[in-house]
């Protein structure tokens, strides 16, 4: 039997059934959507993601109190807590390979002018931040260069903060309170935006000594550097650690962690969140099958006329079995189809009411999607195949 035949009558059969048809793919319509539609938002979020952290560069690494021995927060498991001090930060202006060095105390106080108030973010920085974190500033200059220890009260607005204290007047030379502090304004960034959530455009940057008064702390949070491009991360980041291990009496209680290392971080995390969305698909698709498979099965026993009188035609049981096998690759085909069409619906759909919501279907991914659901549709249409191919077609004519 030639190919377009046996297609030809896998349709007929398939179309003549419409709403069994339906009802018999719904289950793989729900497993291919689930799937598609989570997928496409973490690997939206892995994009928005790795967009964020590019904007620093592959140059930049990290340094924060404690030592990881598993995945997970800096300091939260092993080793001691020994904090970061302004000191470690200037050592490691002396590594070679390291350009800049920005310590960092970062906390929320309330920023006033006037009458104007709000609670925000106040990173405490160098001058070397723009640097370091590739920011411009629009109107003014930063942090101005001076020793690390020396506190000077002097502030550099983010643009909402900016807009938020003093709307479209002038705020360079403006006096504020941060947190009980007076400091005068010399400078306004540039909008950056978001960063892993964080809204970097509503905070206001001060010298690090300046925010460890503010916060009344003697150490410092991390430690930002940037090392010089081509050199390999893993001799910069050994420079570093031989440093610090000798200024903490050789025990390695801190972590470094280089640009790489923190979006392989995030990739294992959305590894995780892939097996999940994996999974939920899995059940689907699971019970999508199942329905094939019953429907099929019994679809044979109403069919048993038509199935003998094939043979009693000519075609071998492997016809039979193409013919058979060709609907459950349609069903499911078909499914998957509807399936990837109803996610890109539902993204749209969540793109319009949610915009900061990232959604994106790599075309690999919808192919893999179609091809997963007519390999699952096939698994499923074997047995019912094989049983169709197996009758006998004298004592199918003669039931009928």
């Amino acid at each position: 039997m030639a190919f377009a035949d046996v297609l030809r009558l896998a349709l007929g059969s398939v179309t003549a059934h419409r709403l069994r048809s339906a009802l018999t793919v719904l289950g793989i319509v729900i497993g291919i959507a689930s799937v598609v539609l989570l997928t496409s938002l973490g690997e939206g979020t892995r994009q928005a993601i790795l967009s964020e952290f590019s904007q620093f560069g592959t140059n930049l690494l990290a340094v924060t109190s404690g030592k990881i021995e598993t995945h997970g927060i800096a300091g939260a498991v092993g080793g001691t807590t020994r904090p970061l001090t302004l000191d470690d930060a200037e050592a490691l202006r002396a590594v070679p390979g390291i350009e800049k060095v920005v310590p960092v105390v970062f906390g929320t106080a309330r920023v006033s002018s006037g009458e104007r108030a709000r609670d925000t973010f106040v990173y405490g920085a160098t001058s070397d931040g723009p640097e370091v974190w590739r920011f411009q500033v629009r109107l003014g200059r930063f942090l101005p260069e001076t020793e690390l220890d020396r506190a000077t009260p002097v502030a550099v607005l983010g643009p909402k903060l900016k807009r938020e204290l003093f709307g479209g007047e002038n705020a360079i030379g403006r006096r504020i309170r941060v947190g009980g502090h007076r400091f005068t304004v010399i400078g306004v960034m540039a909008t950056v935006g978001q960063f892993v959530g964080f809204t970097l455009d509503d905070a206001v940057y001060v010298p690090v000594a300046s925010a460890q008064q503010l916060f009344d702390q003697a150490q410092v949070m991390e430690i930002d550097a940037t090392f010089t491009p081509g050199l390999p991360p893993e001799t910069v980041v050994a420079a570093v650690k031989r440093v610090l291990k000798a200024r903490h009496g050789g025990e390695e209680d801190f972590t470094v962690l280089t640009q790489g290392e923190m979006l392989e971080s995030f990739g294992r995390v959305f590894a995780v969140v892939s097996v999940a969305v994996g999974a939920i698909g899995a059940i689907s698709l699971l019970v999508g099958a199942i329905g094939i498979l019953t429907m099929m099965w019994i679809a044979i026993g109403e069919r048993t006329a038509e199935i003998g009188l094939l043979k009693a035609l000519g075609a071998t049981r492997g016809d039979v079995r193409n013919v058979f096998l060709a609907e459950a690759a349609i069903l499911s085909g078909a499914g998957g189809l509807a399936g990837i069409a109803a996610a890109m619906s539902l993204g749209a759909i969540v793109r319009l009411a949610l915009p900061a919501v990232p959604f994106a279907t790599p075309p690999e991914y919808a192919a893999a999607a179609l091809a997963t659901a007519v390999g699952v549709g096939l698994v499923a249409g074997v047995a019912p195949a094989r049983r169709a191919a197996a009758l006998d077609p004298v004592e199918n004519l003669r039931a009928e």
